[in-house]
């Protein structure tokens, strides 16, 4: 039988737990002491050498390893990128939206920037689609079924809605896009680190993240799998001497793109991120993405069930399988609530009618009870 991870000793790692009860996970993960170690070095080295262009390289390699291991993907169908929404417009770029085949279809559970940059290629033909959400707030497969069809060029879903918590069921999309002869971009921003994620499996042919969140790195660092099937057919316009075959090359007579899924790079790397990320994913990886994800799903368990029997109502669904690490209590004012409980240390974020507790594997009990204690003690604000 495998030993239980101490969990005690994760949530050592993390020194703002000793004075702050935080669940906000999903705005910007915790800083562990091994991710602050990672930033100093990169400041010694700095120091020390001045400039390390072998260095730097080895560690955004190293990145794309992490991210490939994390996804069960190979290193070259990973682009390092500054962000989600810089893998997104460059795997735009790489689409035609000539012909019949122009439509893009977006469920409304996506970040805001999912389905902006899709929008803005309306110039370039492109035809937006929105998935309505139905009563529970969710978005059932039947509702993507009404509108996949043989015009479709792109759907982009979800993993875990950054409103609510709510799942899509990915490989049931994945199922009917490509029977329709349309490709999948999976938004897995709020659920990576959090929750077991196999591309391969799932047969999304795109993914998008970034590291600030449940990776435990930071902003400005983010990544694009493409499966290696389309690699060779998509030529990104948004380009740069990093997207190059030869890096070193220095050929300002011709864009010749990496034959790898860094041909969606563009300029220079986010190189003290990328020191971060290589730490913060690295935590991830050497504690185990299943045992995280099981021990959030405890946490959120019990938290809901806790909540609704202190009369909070919940506009995450209960069911293990249609959530995220996400837990979302309905207020009549949000902004307020997110306050009063920040005034008592308790940190949340909010989206909407929302106030949202966003669990790691370094929370535990006692971040459950003072949630419940805050929202309970200020039930003139809770819907």
């Amino acid at each position: 039988m495998t030993a239980q991870p101490d969990w005690t000793a994760f949530r050592a790692l993390f020194p703002t737990l000793k004075h702050k009860t935080y669940l906000a996970s999903g705005s910007y993960g915790l800083l562990a002491a091994p991710v602050e170690a990672a930033f100093r070095r990169y400041l010694d080295d700095r120091l020390a050498k001045g400039v390390d262009w072998g260095g730097w390289g080895e560690r955004q390699e190293a990145v794309r390893g992490a991210v490939a291991g994390l996804l069960n993907a190979q290193a070259d169908e990973i682009a390092v990128t500054t962000s989600a929404s810089a893998g997104i417009n460059s795997l735009a770029s790489a689409l035609s939206f000539e012909g019949p085949r122009n439509k893009v279809v977006v469920s409304n559970l996506e970040f805001p920037t999912g389905a902006q940059i899709w929008h803005a290629q309306a110039s370039r033909g492109a035809v937006v689609t929105h998935v309505p959400e139905a009563a529970d707030g969710t978005v059932p497969l039947e509702h993507f079924d009404r509108l996949i069809d043989e015009r479709t060029k792109l759907v982009q879903v979800t993993h875990v809605c950054y409103r609510n918590g709510a799942r899509i069921d990915v490989e049931g999309v994945v199922k009917l896009a490509h029977a329709r002869g349309a490709l999948v971009l999976l938004d897995a921003f709020q659920s990576a680190g959090a929750v077991d994620i196999d591309v391969a499996a799932l047969g999304v042919d795109f993914a998008v993240g970034g590291m600030l969140k449940y990776l435990l790195g930071t902003a400005g660092v983010g990544y694009l799998y493409v499966a290696k099937r389309h690699i060779e057919a998509l030529t990104p316009t948004v380009s740069g001497w990093f997207a190059q075959a030869d890096i070193g090359a220095m050929d300002i007579f011709a864009n010749t793109p990496s034959s790898t899924a860094r041909r969606f790079e563009t300029g220079t790397p986010p190189v003290p991120n990328c020191y971060a990320a290589e730490a913060g994913i690295g935590l991830i990886r050497a504690w185990g993405v299943p045992a995280i994800e099981a021990r959030i799903r405890e946490l959120t368990g019990t938290a809901m069930d806790r909540l609704a029997a202190a009369g909070c109502t919940l506009a995450t669904p209960r069911d293990d399988a249609r959530r995220g690490p996400q837990v979302a209590v309905r207020s009549k004012d949000a902004a307020a609530m997110t306050e009063r409980l920040a005034e008592h240390g308790v940190v949340v974020s909010w989206r909407e009618d929302k106030v949202r507790a966003m669990f790691h594997a370094y929370n535990d009990g006692s971040d459950i009870d003072a949630l419940v204690e805050g929202l309970t003690a200020n039930r003139d604000l809770l819907a």
